[in-house]
């Protein structure tokens, strides 16, 4: 009998042991996407939609598995990032060694889907216990064994707790053109916004016009413009920075700067020379208001259904039917419109993108313009902009105003926006996760039980610990992603890992907060509740958590 071969040893540096863990953790995600794929097969040996709907839990399991497979390769490098530089301190090793190690653990122990939705390797994706076990290489074990650890998380809130006031729990791992930028923005969110979040809040209230102004002095507006049209011409990450810093102010303020972001994406890629001289300088400098007019009653994600339509009368177009969910339509000056031009072509190929221009309106009167109505509708948070669903009865736009010029390019103009949009969107979610750690951590210092500060105790200190940890590897996965786009890559994969990760961080952080509040996060004074239902929507607008996963799984098992 031959001699079993003596195990490879183990590495003992953090970056080694990144580097090993996540070639495991990918290998571990490649094999359960073949084991997936192979039972959403048609018989030509096609994908199949009904298949891959029937296989949903395994399918959208797979999305996640992949996303935290991702999620450990981007902390590793991060890692490796800033100990190439210097940069890797203690703050930074116990981010990394906690986050690693739960990750892993979660990988091949199970991955909460949502708080009632597990998926496992085994009984959730197909793979049979020796086929894990093999990807639980030396690196992955001693990560498990030495990372999330309760001295490594008591270590973290002490360093969290010495260093209160940092932009960042940890260096975030960008340069210092980014940092400036982040700084700038946190001090505008510290002084003009967070002291009145809570109030705008409260009363339902638009977010004054006058911090839109200093806003657009600022910059916002224009960040990704290019200087030919009267922007900044800044990369995507500069947005993720800037839009993470406001809505860890207040969400509503952080998504005043995407709705521009996403008209001028869409005018950018598929506008007339025309239309990008026109309007674009003008987004730029804050002077027109976008708002993205997409969704409609009984459609939500199915856009390929959407029946409102625009019916050509000379040189002008009609529009006739009904939006829903539109944020900030009152007070916008430009409606990037959705529309069916050609009923008789089905599905994406009728749509069409209409550039419609209107006054800005008032509570009062909140539509001064024929052929546009509209009521709002109430939300739980997400306030400062108000929801509204719309009516279009013969609203007028210019035929000038077609995006592009061409009908039936809308879905495909669409569609190339919706990489920088997911990539926003795990942004502010991470600043809204900033925002309620921000919150957890002053309370658990200030609120004194049975003799000590609540952030004493250790599942309190635990909960804090979690927060940071997750938020940072949220960042790196939405830097990552925005890195990808400004490379001139496709990402829309990577764009909806960072986004359906950050989302469910937000939601988390948001729930733990308001826990380390007790009774009192249960109030409507104390900023948390406004935080917990601001969170809550990440996981819904941009696409769907359940949305998101399909569109995930569908591009992993297509390119198996």
């Amino acid at each position: 009998m031959s001699a079993q071969a003596a195990p490879a040893p183990v590495p003992t540096d953090l970056v080694a042991l990144a580097q090993e863990a996540g070639v495991a953790a990918k290998a571990l995600a490649a094999d359960a996407a073949r084991r997936v794929r192979s039972g959403v097969l048609s018989a030509e040996g096609r994908l199949s939609a009904e298949r891959l709907e029937a296989e949903q839990h395994a399918a959208h399991g797979l999305a996640w598995l992949a996303t935290y497979a991702e999620a450990v390769c981007q902390l590793g490098a991060y890692a490796e990032r800033l100990s190439a530089a210097g940069r890797l301190g203690e703050t930074e090793t116990l981010l990394v060694r906690i986050g690693l190690g739960e990750y892993l653990d979660q990988m091949f122990g199970g991955i909460p889907m949502s708080q009632g939705e597990m998926v496992r390797p085994t009984t959730s994706l197909g793979l049979k216990p020796q086929e894990v076990t093999r990807h639980r290489v030396p690196a992955v074990e001693a990560l498990i064994a030495e990372g999330n650890t309760a001295a490594h998380r008591a270590a973290l809130v002490r360093l969290i707790r010495d260093g209160q006031g940092a932009a960042t729990v940890g260096d975030s791992g960008l340069d210092e053109d980014m940092e400036a930028i982040r700084a700038e923005m946190r001090r505008f969110g510290q002084a003009e916004v967070a002291p009145h979040a809570h109030d705008w809040h409260r009363d339902n209230a638009y977010i004054p016009l006058e911090i839109i102004g200093q806003m657009a002095e600022l910059g916002v507006f224009g960040l990704t413009i290019p200087e030919a049209y009267g922007g900044m011409g800044l990369p995507k990450i500069s947005m993720c920075v800037v839009s993470e810093e406001l809505s860890r102010a207040y969400i509503g303020v952080g998504s005043l700067g995407t709705r521009s972001e996403i008209a001028a994406e869409l005018i950018l890629g598929g506008g007339t020379e025309e239309q990008k001289s026109r309007f674009l300088p003008k987004i730029a400098s804050g002077e027109i208001l976008p708002t993205a007019v997409f969704t409609e009653p009984n459609t939500g994600s199915d856009l390929a259904s959407l029946r409102t339509k625009a019916v050509r009368e000379g040189d002008a177009w009609r529009i006739y039917g009904n939006k829903t969910w539109i944020t900030h339509p009152v007070r916008a000056d430009l409606m990037t419109v959705l529309v069916r031009t050609r009923p008789e072509e089905p599905g994406h190929k009728g749509l069409s993108l209409l550039l419609g221009e209107k006054p800005r309106g008032s509570d009062a009167d909140p539509f001064p313009v024929a052929g546009l109505s509209g009521g709002e509708i109430e939300v739980l948070g997400y306030r400062g902009m108000k929801e509204y669903e719309l009516a279009f009865d013969g609203f007028a736009v210019p035929d000038a105003n077609l995006l592009g010029g061409v009908e039936g390019r809308g879905f495909a103009q669409l569609m190339q926006t919706f990489e920088s949009a997911r990539i926003q969107t795990a942004a502010r979610a991470v600043g809204v996760a900033q925002s309620a750690l921000d919150v957890g951590l002053r309370y658990a210092e200030e609120r004194v039980q049975f003799g000590k500060p609540l952030v004493s105790f250790p599942r309190v200190a635990d909960k804090l610990a979690m927060m940071a940890v997750e938020i940072a590897i949220a960042r790196q996965l939405t830097y990552f992603a925005a890195h990808q786009k400004d490379e001139g890559r496709r990402c829309d994969l990577e764009a909806g890992m960072a986004k359906l990760l950050a989302a469910r961080v937000a939601w988390a952080a948001a729930d733990n907060a308001l826990q380390i509040h007790g009774g009192n996060g249960f109030a409507l004074e104390y900023p948390v509740s406004r935080i917990l239902c601001d969170a809550r929507i990440l996981s819904i607008f941009e696409g769907a958590a359940e949305i998101q996963a399909q569109v995930i799984a569908r591009r992993l098992l297509e390119t198996q």
